[in-house]
């Protein structure tokens, strides 16, 4: 903890420079990513925890090149054990087939078809932030912004992390999203489509993204990106049905640093706060469309993290999600969110210590929401500060 607090101070003390400065030389920004890549081959190095989810991809991997559908198969099952592995023997929530979308699927089945590990997936992973990084540089090329900005994507701790430390399949889905947004930029319509289908296939959290290709892609593209997700799971179908593994267990029992959906758990179903959350992301993303019509990386940020904001569960790796849109000084308060996440590991070292999985202590959500709030509030007396201050003049020189 005393390591992440350092790394997380010194991330957003460099942020204030990369925001305050308009250009860096290139020969910064090459060094600055080359320290990124130390820092993940660092990470790489750690062996995966054990209950780590990166055993469960595995595991999905390893059973559809085995001829099974993980949708169906229960780990756990007696019947499967024969199965297993060493690295999946002990993989978490083995009671629970798997939620993760066809997207994610086929992307596990095609790591374990070159190697099957945890090792190799994140070695992908890692290819995957990397991958990022070229198509993140494109970007702000075309935007006109400085390519240092670049750096405020490589150097967040998270990274290290959770891609490169525990290995999450969000980054897959941060590319394929930026991806999306990168062709946008270029106009590249159907592409933009078909990428944003590709990373709602991974995780559904870029649902609430629609909104912000309202226009700007045609209603073949949609149809396109449509298909091409429908193909996606064709494989899984059972009996005509299309599988959802535990997503409908995970909505309605997994519970996790999510302060506004536990308040309204006790008044409302869960299945309607997941959907409301939704709506919320929905909305953002809708106000942002008709509020700015230039497109910007940081619009893609906002919606995902007001639907997180009120999901039930906002564990630190789906945060990867908004890191490649934290490009401008318009999004401090999500990049200081991506920090003050950091107290919520408390529960892992529980978990060393032979604690069972249970609700956080609640000085590490008001310590990681409350630094959020505190920072807003500093922010908009700023806003007010300055605002003020022209009226100020205005009135002495009447």
């Amino acid at each position: 903890m005393a390591s992440l607090t350092l790394a997380g101070s010194v991330y957003l003390l460099a942020i204030r420079d990369f925001f305050a400065t308009p250009r860096f030389s290139r020969r910064v920004v090459v060094i600055g990513l080359v320290l990124a890549a130390v820092w993940n081959i660092a990470f790489l190095r750690v062996p995966a925890g054990t209950d780590d989810d990166i055993h469960r991809y595995v595991w999905d991997g390893r059973l559809q090149r085995l001829g099974y559908n993980p949708f169906l198969v229960v780990p756990s099952d007696p019947a499967v054990q024969s199965l297993h592995t060493p690295e999946t023997r002990n993989l978490n929530n083995p009671d629970l087939p798997s939620p993760y979308p066809p997207g994610a699927q086929l992307f596990f089945r095609a790591v374990t078809a070159i190697h099957e590990s945890t090792f190799a997936m994140k070695i992908a992973f890692v290819v995957c932030e990397f991958a990022i990084v070229f198509v993140l540089l494109d970007v702000l090329r075309c935007n006109r912004q400085g390519a240092h900005l670049v750096l405020a994507f490589a150097w967040n701790p998270l990274l290290a992390i959770e891609v490169a430390g525990s290995g999450h399949i969000d980054i897959v889905g941060a590319l394929l999203l930026v991806v999306s947004a990168a062709a946008l930029v270029r106009r590249w319509r159907a592409t933009a489509a078909v990428a944003l289908g590709l990373a709602i296939a991974v995780k559904f959290l870029p649902v609430v993204l629609l909104p912000l290709y309202w226009k700007r892609v045609r209603i073949r593209d949609a149809v396109l990106a449509v298909a091409v997700v429908a193909l996606l799971y064709l494989p899984f179908l059972s009996h005509g049905r299309i599988p959802i593994g535990s997503l409908g267990t995970y909505v309605q029992s997994f519970r996790f640093n999510g302060p506004l959906f536990a308040a309204l758990d006790r008044v409302a179903p869960p299945q309607l706060l997941v959907g409301l959350a939704v709506v919320v992301g929905l909305l953002t993303a809708a106000w942002l469309r008709r509020a700015k019509r230039e497109l910007s990386l940081e619009q893609f940020a906002w919606p995902m993290a007001a639907s997180l904001l009120c999901a039930p569960a906002v564990f630190p790796w789906y945060l990867l999600w908004l890191l490649p849109f934290l490009t401008s000084a318009s999004t401090l308060l999500i990049i200081i969110w991506t920090v003050s996440v950091y107290p919520t590991y408390v529960m892992w070292h529980m978990r060393t210590l032979g604690h069972s999985w249970r609700s956080l202590p609640a000085w590490v959500m008001l310590l990681e929401y409350g630094c959020v709030a505190a920072a807003g509030a500093i922010l908009a007396l700023r806003r007010n500060r300055r605002s003020a201050a022209p009226q100020c003049q205005a009135d002495r020189v009447k």
